[in-house]
């Protein structure tokens, strides 16, 4: 692994297209909104990342592996309901958390200097007020379950507030990153059954090497701005070992899952399911091969199908 002072130097390559944000997210209310209140809601939607379900569905699906895990099948609709919508709840409000602590960084970075924060559309004051109202929903939603679930939303708030600013001081937000969205599998299990059995601890440590691999994948995209900029993150610290790493956490990963089949007593159709994740992560590596900025954000927007396979061979198997 190469250490993290003594990266490669970047080979010349054509920069990257910035994502653009300024888009059009409500045609089929500009018939009857103000442009004032027009302007105002879509930028709000760019804050939370209205138009872009990826990082939704990355969270989606370990909460659900856990769900049905708790359960052992479809778990009771009210808290199956209650944790889709923290889900949704929880990125958004994370959105704005990471855009709130990175306003000295978008700025400097292709990808997401067009950014409401970053470009001065939303100020700091309407992103806290935002943030407080969707974390104050999703803090009633976990009131709706029990005492243990509770005391682990703290947990799971501070990890996932405290997550952006890492990349000022370690290599390894990524990994936090995993832990962050790795925290709904032990809620999952608490709402359902009131226990923390090793089994959601095994499913959450799989979450956690997932998380890694794909948000390095994602790291790779901003590399040269992070470099440029001071920030840190796995990609820059693996260097040119960066696919290999990937490689070996997705391995880690499937081999995690494998077990928390075994243990869960699975057959079949989680086989299938874990085969076609298989193909999934292999497919992203194939992909990001060049080491490209778009190729990399295209293996990486691929990611939460392997999530999605796992769970649909797991609600199969259960359901049997």
């Amino acid at each position: 692994m190469s250490k993290p002072g003594r990266q490669p130097q970047p080979q010349a390559r054509p920069a990257p297209r910035p994502v653009v944000l300024e888009r059009d997210y409500l045609p089929a209310l500009a018939r009857w909104l103000k442009p004032a209140v027009r302007e105002r809601l879509d930028a709000y939607l760019q804050l939370i990342r209205f138009d872009r379900p990826v990082g939704w569905l990355l969270l989606l699906w370990p909460c659900w592996w856990g769900l049905w895990l708790a359960a052992g099948g479809t778990p009771p609709i009210g808290v199956l309901v209650i944790f889709t919508l923290g889900v949704w709840l929880t990125r958004s409000g994370g959105c704005i958390a990471n855009d709130l602590a990175d306003r000295w960084l978008d700025p400097q970075v292709a990808r997401t200097q067009a950014r409401p924060l970053a470009t001065g559309r939303v100020s700091r004051k309407e992103a806290l007020l935002l943030l407080a109202g969707l974390m104050g929903v999703a803090f009633g939603l976990v009131l709706l379950t029990n005492r243990l679930t509770v005391y682990l939303s703290f947990v799971a708030l501070a990890l996932a507030l405290s997550y952006p600013y890492l990349k000022r001081w370690t290599y390894l937000p990524q990994v936090y990153l995993g832990a962050a969205f790795g925290m709904s599998i032990p809620m999952a299990y608490a709402a359902v059954t009131g226990t923390l059995p090793p089994l959601c601890w095994l499913a959450f440590v799989a979450n956690v090497l997932w998380s890694t691999g794909y948000d390095t994948l994602y790291a790779m995209v901003d590399r040269d701005d992070d470099l440029k900029a001071g920030a840190k993150s796995t990609a820059i610290l693996f260097g040119d070992l960066d696919l290999v790493a990937v490689g070996v956490l997705y391995a880690s990963f499937l081999l995690a899952m494998g077990l928390v089949g075994q243990r869960a007593g699975l057959g079949q159709w989680y086989a299938i399911g874990w085969g076609v994740a298989f193909l999934i992560c292999a497919w992203q590596l194939w992909i990001a091969r060049s080491r490209e900025p778009q190729a990399a954000f295209r293996a990486f927007r691929l990611s939460h199908y392997a999530g999605m396979a796992l769970w649909l061979g797991m609600a199969l198997d259960f359901a049997r």
